[in-house]
């Protein structure tokens, strides 16, 4: 084990409601869903601090936070150019740093 800080991939756990939302989706969401999870696990910064961090994402995904008075609180990655989100937070542990998804909606 290694004291510094460590780097993606991520680790990430769903709440079982929101796995439960993601895994009732149809196909071509869910396939979205897949796609948004690896661009967090894979990020740098999963939270996309910055200027045009997000700016590598695919076509109808960005990131921002869920409370601008909280910039390291919850975040809300849209897809589809809106129509979706997955809600969640990054606990940047020294040990086991994980993204937790809290919530997974489309309309």
């Amino acid at each position: 084990m290694t004291d510094e800080f460590m780097g993606p991939p991520w680790q990430m756990d769903w709440r079982l409601d929101a796995l439960a939302a993601r895994d009732a989706l149809p196909d071509h969401v869910r396939e979205m869903v897949d796609v948004a999870r690896a661009e967090l696990v894979t990020a740098k910064d999963p939270y996309f601090r910055g200027i045009e961090t997000d700016a590598d994402l695919p076509d109808g995904m960005w990131v921002e936070p869920a409370r601008s008075s909280k910039p390291k609180g919850a975040h809300v990655f849209y897809l589809d150019h809106g129509h979706g989100w997955l809600t969640y937070t990054f606990v940047p542990r020294t040990e086991d740093p994980q993204i937790i998804v809290e919530q997974v909606f489309w309309q």
